[in-house]
């Protein structure tokens, strides 16, 4: 890389503000008052992001007597539901390609849910007059090398042969650069359907809003410090009073679970995005993108990227960064090293938007576990119930998740809690420093596996015969 292009490509970031562009927002709704003093429910939900909000309203809908309280130890929507890409996919299993690898009985069955899922997100939106731009745009995987362009060609014949490939196109060189104007892109796979864009900070807040309309009680900046037997049911104490329930559902995700055995099976990864100015309508239609969809590349250390509705280009991904110790900290936030490397790949990727200034940068922490894709289960003989390990697909597969807990905690058999995917977990993570290490070989052989046209070295064929993953 010429030293002057990477300054052009650093100067670009010198307005970006350090804050999500999602919630840097004057339309922010006020948080919640704090819990002070002792209250008793039948439902407690621990977590304000999508999980936990997601399973106190669906619980109101589902027996609107039920007495809800969610707290937050901040304000809701503030962490990984608030900074995402909006990416808001039908998939439960983190693609199709990891559902098939790892519940191939199950996957017609697991599609089908997922489809609905998205469709009764999409329902909801709608009813509950959520102003979240949402946009069922779908999704192009795009090819950036030729091997990739072979590998999707040869994906997309699997999908066909499986049944699987409904509401997919595959797009040659030509066909995918009409869509979007990139001199990189040799190929791409439209998922029509699959995915929606969503201001994800803004559906967050709705969601809020739509519980404390139904009678959830919802006290923010009031974080769980511990989950204890109480009587017939659970105690959460928090710093000025004690909630008691006859259920708890947990949707903390990345932060510790109150359910210490919960703990190993997850490790934070720190993810990074880019938003740009808005694109005038010249560097728009330079652009092509007339149909907005959801962009992501196929290599193994991918980036995604997206329009906004007022037409900035999101821009994520590549870096996925573990910290030693597996701590969430806010001065792992940010990373500069990787805003100017995101910035360099994006004027790569898009020349013909060189001088475009990006407004944000931000990073966070997402939750990963060794399969990928969200886990579940119970705790304190079934009446407490949790999910986790979404690993960056959670903005859809939440919802589905919230339902989980809830059969569950009921004690229902439904088709959901019959699955295989609900009924197993995946394989802890080892503690340090076999972890770091671990996950530092396994970044550094998929950095390698790019660079030498996708093949995978003989650790990471080892981590796909132990079935841990380690695919993007």
């Amino acid at each position: 890389m010429a030293p002057s292009a990477m300054t052009r490509w650093t100067t670009s970031l010198c307005e970006a503000q350090p804050v999500p562009y999602w919630l840097d927002d004057p339309g922010r709704p006020r948080p919640e008052p704090a819990l002070t003093g002792d209250e008793s429910c039948d439902l407690l939900v621990v977590g304000g992001g999508y999980s936990g909000l997601w399973t106190a309203l669906l619980a109101k809908e589902r027996d609107p007597a039920t007495d809800v309280v969610l707290v937050e130890g901040r304000e809701a929507g503030w962490a990984a539901s608030g900074r995402n890409g909006g990416f808001c996919a039908a998939s439960l299993t983190h693609g199709t390609a990891n559902g098939i690898s790892r519940w191939p009985r199950e996957i017609h069955k697991l599609e089908e849910l997922g489809a609905r899922n998205l469709d009764a997100i999409e329902e909801a939106v709608a009813h509950y007059g959520i102003d979240c731009d949402f946009e069922r745009t779908g999704e192009i995987d795009v090819a950036t090398e030729p091997y990739q362009a072979r590998e999707l060609r040869d994906w997309y014949r699997e999908l066909e042969r499986r049944g699987l490939a409904g509401g997919t196109e595959f797009l040659d060189r030509d066909a995918v650069r009409e869509q979007v104007a990139s001199p990189t892109f040799e190929a791409g796979l439209w998922d029509r359907r699959g995915v929606a864009m969503v201001h994800p900070a803004k559906l967050a807040w709705g969601l809020k809003r739509a519980c404390i309309g139904l009678g959830v009680r919802v006290h923010e900046h009031t974080p769980a410090l511990s989950l204890k037997p109480y009587g017939a049911g659970m105690a959460v104490r928090t710093p000025y009073g004690r909630i008691r329930a006859r259920r708890v559902a947990l949707g903390t995700n990345i932060f510790p679970s109150l359910v210490r055995r919960v703990r190993p099976y997850t490790v934070p990864v720190y993810d990074y995005a880019l938003m740009t100015e808005p694109l005038t309508d010249d560097q728009l239609a330079s652009v092509g993108w007339k149909n907005r969809q959801g962009l992501g590349d196929s290599a193994n250390q991918f980036h995604y990227f997206r329009l906004s509705a007022d037409n900035r280009v999101l821009w994520g991904g590549y870096d996925a960064i573990y910290p030693y110790g597996g701590r969430v900290r806010s001065e792992y936030d940010h990373r500069p090293e990787t805003y100017a490397k995101l910035a360099g790949h994006f004027f790569t990727c898009f020349p013909q938007l060189e001088g475009v200034r990006f407004s944000h940068a931000w990073g966070g922490a997402i939750d990963t576990c060794s399969r990928f894709s969200a886990f579940f289960g119970t705790a304190h003989q079934g009446k407490v119930a949790y999910a986790a390990g979404y690993t960056g697909l959670g903005v859809g597969a939440t919802r589905f998740g919230a339902d989980v807990m809830l059969d569950l905690l009921s004690g229902e058999r439904t088709e959901r809690t019959e699955l295989e995917m609900v009924r197993r977990k995946p394989l802890p993570f080892p503690p340090e420093p076999f972890a770091w290490t671990g996950i530092a070989l396994t970044r550094w052989s998929l950095a390698r596996a790019d660079a030498r046209g996708g093949r995978r070295n003989l650790w990471l064929r080892a981590m796909d015969r132990l079935g841990l993953g380690f695919d993007s």
